[in-house]
């Protein structure tokens, strides 16, 4: 049977963090993977979650299975912080193995829902977006969103895709801190996006992986709070993974708003049931991490206040950079850990052979795993290959 398969390409990105551990240089800079890291480099645990496991490790008295829905008290935690005021019982939802088992268990239900529905995509987009809609049967139709050579966010082209849009499309948005262009829509370019969504009769799908690390936990979640107050269904695929730094755990939550309370009832049912056939229940420990932190007043106060710290570095290490370079400046005016650098695929090959900097393919980079003191050298760098030019 399985001389039938082609051997698939590698992962780039875990094929970089191969070649950058074997390096021995000094210095060199890994702003290839997606988690954040403080000034001294490392991807630490949380205090709030640090206390958290110890009060679990004390007070648990079971490992038994929770269902396919997972820890409910956790999914009904965490409304409050992605949605501000509970919209009652038209909202559903389910614990996910991560944000990735969201966005998969969505495109499920939009494919349970509507088979070969459309789903509009902005590019570039997170590169897992595309085979996930694809693999659930979904039709993707990807339009322009980002021009890395501009640096500027096409919302032109995203209302015209929606304009030009069928009752009963999907969208698919950034909540916040865009990956990999870290370019987010306005407060008033939401607005305007709701009204379009209501009257085209398109449902948002909503990515929500980095809230709290762009401009803190209300404002980057203005857009999805936006939507939720303007439509009668929405789709959101919510990560602990990132604002937690509960990479390793998995921990994630699909959220549903549906027309009526009948409605959500019958859009819950099927959650479960294809949860059920994907991974039969969650793993447990990352989102009861979660719900024990949002359980604590005292815990929840520590872990925005190490949350706040975190996006104030990403936005120091901007700062940095565009002060370092003048042309980097709409660097600070992006959010969250991701910037995409309009460079060649040789000038990236020159960064990480020449100067120890490994990024993506695609020119995105973490900023996280910039220290400020960093700067000078990585600017340096990028002058040496050529860039801006």
């Amino acid at each position: 049977m399985f001389e039938t398969l082609a051997e698939q390409p590698a992962d780039a990105l875990l094929a970089l963090i191969g070649l950058f551990r074997d390096d021995p240089r000094q210095g060199k800079l890994d702003l290839g993977v997606g988690v954040y890291r403080d000034e001294t480099g490392a991807t630490p645990i949380m205090a709030a979650v640090k206390e958290a496991e110890r009060i679990l490790l004390e007070t648990r008295t079971s490992k038994s299975y929770l269902g396919p829905e997972g820890d409910l008290a956790y999914v009904d935690l965490l409304k409050p912080i992605a949605f501000g005021a509970d919209p009652g019982p038209r909202l559903t939802g389910v614990q996910t193995p991560g944000g990735t088992g969201a966005l998969r268990l969505g495109a499920e239900l939009i494919a349970m829902a509507k088979p070969g529905a459309r789903v509009l995509v902005g590019t570039p987009t997170w590169p897992n977006h595309a085979p996930i809609i694809k693999a659930t049967g979904l039709t993707l139709v990807a339009h322009p969103f980002f021009d890395v050579a501009t640096q500027t966010l096409d919302f032109a082209a995203l209302t015209a895709a929606i304009a030009a849009s069928a009752p009963g499309d999907v969208v698919l948005l950034h909540g916040c801190c865009h990956n990999p262009a870290g370019a987010d829509l306005c407060d008033a370019q939401w607005d305007d996006l709701a009204r379009l969504l209501a009257e085209r009769g398109v449902t948002p799908f909503v990515d929500l992986a980095y809230q709290g690390l762009g401009r803190g936990l209300d404002a980057d979640a203005y857009g999805t709070r936006r939507l939720m107050t303007t439509l009668p269904e929405v789709l959101v695929a919510y990560s602990c993974d990132k604002n937690f730094g509960l990479y390793r755990e998995r921990v994630g939550a699909l959220y549903a708003l549906a027309a009526d309370e009948a409605s959500a009832a019958a859009v819950k049912s099927n959650m479960a049931a294809l949860a059920r056939v994907n991974w039969s229940m969650p793993p447990d420990h990352g989102a009861a991490i979660v719900r024990t932190v949002l359980e604590s007043a005292e815990l929840t106060a520590i872990w925005r206040d190490e949350l706040d710290r975190m996006g104030a570095r990403v936005r120091a290490v901007r700062a940095a950079l565009a002060d370092a370079e003048p042309k980097l400046a709409w660097i600070a005016d992006q959010q969250g850990m991701f910037s995409t650098l309009p460079l060649a695929r040789s000038q990236i090959e020159r960064l990480r052979l020449d100067h120890g900097v490994y990024m993506a393919g695609s020119g995105r980079i973490n900023l996280a795993g910039l220290r400020v003191g960093d700067v000078p050298a990585f600017v340096e760098a990028l002058a040496a290959v050529g860039f801006p030019g």
